[in-house]
C-alpha cells in the first residue's frame, strides 16, 4: 500500500482512539448535517452518513439523537464550516478543516498553534491546487465479494479505485461523485463503515523521522481543538 496509505490508516486510528475528543467532533457533524438538510437521515443523505460514520466510531445512540435534537433546538449553535491553510515545520503543509460557532476563537487558536511550531498560516486557497478532493468509502470485503466485478460495477458511479488492506477496501472517487458513488454502494446492498471527502496531496513529500517528531506536535495540537473536524497534509 505504501508509506502514505499506512500514515492515513495510522493517523485515523489515531484520531478515532481519541473518544473524548472524537464524540463531539462527530456530534457537531451530524448537528450540522441535520440542520442543513433536516433530521429526517432517510431524507437527508449527508446526515444519514454522518450518522454512518458516528456508529462506525461507536458513538452512543443517545449522543446521535442528542446532536439531531440540537439542530432544531431554540438554542441551537450557528455552525459555520471554514477551512484554513498553512505550512508547518520543515515545510510541511497542512489544511485544517472546521465547524464552529465562533469564528474568531478558532482562527486565532489554529494560528497560534502554527505559530507556536514555527509554522505560518497562508492565505486561503493557496494549497487548494496542491491537494485533490476525494470521496472515500471504507468498507469490509466478505468472503463472496468478487472485488474485480463491484469495480466493474461501480465505475458507473464514478469509482477511480480501490485500496485493499487485509479485510478493509477503500474506494475512491473525484469529490463530484460523492453522492453518485454512495448510491452506487447502496444499490448494489454494501454496507459502507465510513464515507466522507478527504483531501490528498498530489505531490506527497518525505520528511526525516527527526522531523516528523516536531510535525505530528503540531498535528496533534490541531486535532485536538474542539473546532477541527478534519487535518490533511502532505505527508508522503
Amino acid at each position: 500500500m505504501g508509506r502514505a496509505f499506512e500514515y492515513r490508516r495510522a493517523a485515523k486510528e489515531k484520531r478515532w482512539a481519541k473518544m473524548s475528543k472524537i464524540f463531539p467532533k462527530l456530534g457537531r457533524s451530524i448537528t450540522v448535517a441535520a440542520k442543513e438538510g433536516g433530521p429526517d437521515p432517510d431524507m437527508n443523505s449527508s446526515l444519514r452518513l454522518a450518522i454512518q460514520n458516528a456508529k462506525a466510531a461507536n458513538m452512543p445512540k443517545d449522543n446521535i439523537d442528542n446532536a439531531i435534537k440540537r439542530a432544531s433546538g431554540k438554542d441551537a449553535e450557528d455552525y459555520v464550516e471554514v477551512n484554513y491553510e498553512g505550512k508547518g515545520p520543515h515545510g510541511v503543509l497542512i489544511f485544517v478543516e472546521c465547524a464552529t460557532d465562533n469564528t474568531t476563537r478558532t482562527v486565532a487558536n489554529v494560528k497560534s498553534y502554527f505559530n507556536k511550531s514555527g509554522g505560518t498560516m497562508v492565505p486561503m486557497g493557496s494549497l487548494e491546487f496542491l491537494f485533490d478532493r476525494k470521496a472515500v468509502i471504507e468498507f469490509t470485503k466478505k468472503e463472496d465479494m468478487d472485488l474485480e466485478e463491484l469495480e466493474l460495477e461501480l465505475i458507473d458511479y464514478g469509482l477511480e479505485r480501490f485500496e485493499v488492506d487485509e479485510e478493509t477496501v477503500y474506494a475512491y472517487a473525484d469529490y463530484t461523485n460523492f453522492g453518485n458513488l454512495n448510491e452506487g454502494f447502496e444499490k448494489l446492498g454494501i454496507e459502507i463503515v465510513t464515507a466522507n471527502l478527504q483531501r490528498l496531496p498530489n505531490s506527497p513529500t518525505d520528511f526525516t523521522d527527526e522531523q516528523m517528531v516536531d510535525i505530528e506536535k503540531l498535528i496533534d495540537k490541531i486535532e485536538e481543538d474542539e473546532d477541527v473536524q478534519a487535518v490533511y497534509t502532505n505527508l508522503a
